[in-house]
């Protein structure tokens, strides 16, 4: 297997993680390939014949529906997209034996337990996204013996639209922000899980490495902080003239509920994959960086 070319195929190509891939330097006997959803439709039951003709050995699904509070009111988009999408890639990839990755969300949980959350406790989703994201997750567990899912949090990139490039918009032309303060966890940035993401797949081909790793990691950058603390640190480091104010969830109503604790364990990724996270706020200031240079 190692002397033959490593083909992957993405989906999502557009969104902001698929793009975080697009940007990284290949290996040699590595190939991408990105669909996106204006060439792909990942929900057609005719994929299997796109997907054989792409010949993959491996399939990374970045395809989803994101907007939390807008699900609320595009269920059936959402769960098309997050859950029967989703299994579709499952079932396909189980009948040609290729690895499928695919990534859910901290969301999920929402089970107001107070500590680090662990990949077996229990899931208690509130709201359209977290509920069809968890969908997604098991069609998947239940169609394929190959699959690795991530579980991840706070998601950004220097790519399409999130918290920081929201922040930093607002902060320039505002002189102050209210931003909630008691919801905990870690900021993924997306780079950085591209980059993991593979690593792992140029760890091992082999499809017994792939049947021993299947199953649900959590995934983030290493630390705790609140939407508070990183507004003040994207603010501070691009030394823009805005206050922010910290402010109680209450304050700040929304359309889907947020889980007040999405801090991760990331003890089992640690020990099944050996490989290094960098603490949530060097990776935002590598972000942060990164955007500023596009600006100038």
């Amino acid at each position: 297997m190692a002397s033959q070319i490593t083909r992957i195929l993405f989906t999502g190509a557009n969104g902001q993680l698929g793009r975080e891939f697009s940007a990284l330097t290949l290996a040699d006997k590595e190939e991408m390939v990105f669909w996106s959803k204006d060439t792909v439709n990942i929900c057609d039951e005719r994929l299997i014949d796109q997907v054989r003709e792409a010949n993959p050995t491996h399939v990374v699904n970045c395809a989803a529906y994101t907007a939390v509070d807008l699900a609320e009111s595009n269920a059936e988009v959402a769960y098309q997209v997050n859950a029967e999408a989703a299994g579709n890639l499952a079932k396909i990839c189980a009948s040609l034996n290729i690895p499928l990755v695919h990534f859910s969300s901290d969301y999920v949980y929402h089970n107001n337990l107070r500590r680090p959350l662990v990949e077996e406790d229990p899931t208690r989703p509130k709201g359209v996204y977290a509920k069809s994201k968890l969908k997604g997750e098991k069609l998947i567990t239940a169609n394929h013996s190959l699959a690795v899912i991530f579980r991840v949090s706070w998601l950004y990139s220097t790519f399409g639209n999130n918290f920081p490039k929201t922040i930093l918009r607002l902060a320039a032309s505002r002189k102050e922000l209210n931003v909630v303060n008691d919801q905990e966890g870690a900021p993924t940035y997306g780079r950085d899980l591209a980059e993991v993401i593979l690593e792992i797949i140029r760890k091992d081909h082999s499809l017994e490495w792939w049947r021993r790793i299947s199953g649900t990691y959590n995934y983030s950058n290493t630390g705790t902080t609140n939407w508070y603390e990183i507004a003040r640190r994207i603010v501070h480091f691009s030394q823009l003239n805005c206050r922010i104010n910290p402010i109680p969830s209450r304050e700040f109503p929304t359309a889907a509920p947020r889980p007040r604790n999405s801090k991760l364990n990331l003890s089992k990724f640690r020990e099944t994959f050996g490989l290094k996270i960098r603490p949530w706020d060097d990776a935002l200031e590598e972000c942060l960086g990164k955007l500023q240079a596009k600006d100038h």
